[in-house]
């Protein structure tokens, strides 16, 4: 075994372990370095850090590698979580993942790898890297049904060059059975879901710790008020579930779904109906635009678009404006929510991402000429 030392992101959970397998395999000189990104004082009872750690540390040692661990707390707490507190504070839905991965996982961990001896990093994402003509191209994971690429967006050419993903081409049932193959003590663990600092706990009582809950009303887009809600920040556009008023006497029997949220007033505007018109855009406005080339792309681009995870690709033209961006969709798109991402494609090849400002819907909060 010879060559540069690459540093595998281990975080305790199968893929980064089969990551590792892999790179080992190949006759590749790897180590691992777990992340521990949160502190946890016990409040709303004890995170999985400890156990992930010490997976973490069983899978190198299985696998013969050097094992180290950073505690990247403060720089989360900097970089991720303040921003997540005030984009609900806003009244805006944030995505935590697509921080931490340009500010944590592919910027702290880089640097600490390099500090490290390492020349490349490699986590456990299922997405892919090539290089043509001294350009780095991040494309999709062969596994649609587990593509983490919409997280990715933010990446650079600087973080492409030095990042690989050695699960991106398989799907994740052989990955499960590489790791039990192997022996690996991860093979069987459940995937992580939801916010990772929050994991199984309730997310309102979490919240709840941070930003004060506030009641308010519970309104349709014509103000007849049909509720209470304990804060609009515990709820999304297009939410069904734990809204708390169905069966009316003075309604129908279809569902309710929220269709914008008033910060200002602490009123929650719902709307009956699978197909009603409140949730419906065709276009958007976004901010903080990131593209992997490095340079964005020509205005007026056809391309296909996410605005959520797993979505399907939908088709879209790009229109640059100012120091944003309008998307218009060729179809209305449902329950586009302001502060998630809006990440685009062509092909396999992902070509950046922007965070949802406003949309065209009803409550969107951007106007017909906007």
């Amino acid at each position: 075994m010879s060559g540069s030392l690459i540093m595998v992101g281990v975080s305790g959970g199968v893929d980064s372990s089969v990551a590792a397998l892999l790179l080992k395999r190949q006759g590749r000189r790897v180590a691992g370095l777990f992340m521990k990104n949160w502190e946890d004082d016990g409040r709303l009872g004890e995170c999985d850090a400890d156990r992930d750690r010490l997976d973490a540390l069983r899978v190198c040692a299985a696998l013969d590698l050097p094992f180290h661990t950073r505690n990247f707390s403060s720089e989360y707490w900097n970089q991720v979580f303040t921003h997540f507190l005030a984009e609900y504070r806003a009244g805006r839905t944030p995505n935590p993942d697509v921080l931490c991965n340009r500010e944590i996982k592919f910027r702290t961990f880089l640097d600490q790898a390099h500090e490290l001896g390492a020349d490349k990093i490699a986590t456990g994402h299922y997405a892919r890297v090539d290089e043509a003509d001294g350009r780095y191209r991040l494309l999709r994971g062969r596994d649609d049904n587990k593509d983490q690429s919409y997280f990715l967006y933010t990446l650079g050419q600087a973080q492409l060059a030095a990042t690989e993903f050695p699960v991106g081409e398989l799907p994740k049932p052989q990955v499960r059975e590489l790791a039990r193959e192997a022996g690996l003590v991860t093979h069987a663990k459940k995937d992580s879901t939801g916010i990772c600092f929050i994991g199984e706990r309730d997310f309102r009582e979490f919240l709840a710790q941070y930003i004060p809950a506030q009641a308010g009303e519970i309104v349709t887009p014509e103000g007849v008020a049909v509720g209470e809600h304990q804060g609009v920040m515990y709820y999304t556009l297009g939410q069904r579930q734990g809204l708390g008023i169905g069966g009316r006497r003075d309604a129908d029997s279809q569902p309710w779904y929220v269709v914008g949220k008033d910060v200002a007033t602490r009123r929650l505007i719902v709307a009956q109906g699978n197909s009603n018109q409140w949730l419906d855009s065709c276009r958007l406005r976004a901010d903080e635009a990131s593209w992997t080339a490095g340079v964005a792309p020509a205005d007026g681009l056809r391309c296909t678009a996410r605005t959520r995870y797993r979505q399907a690709d939908q088709t879209c033209t790009l229109e640059f404006a100012g120091t944003g961006l309008n998307v218009h969709f060729d179809e209305a798109q449902r329950a586009v929510t302001p502060g998630q991402s809006v990440v685009f494609y062509t092909g396999e090849e992902c070509l950046g991402g922007a965070v949802i400002a406003a949309t065209d819907a009803p409550y969107g909060g951007l106007s017909a000429q906007g």
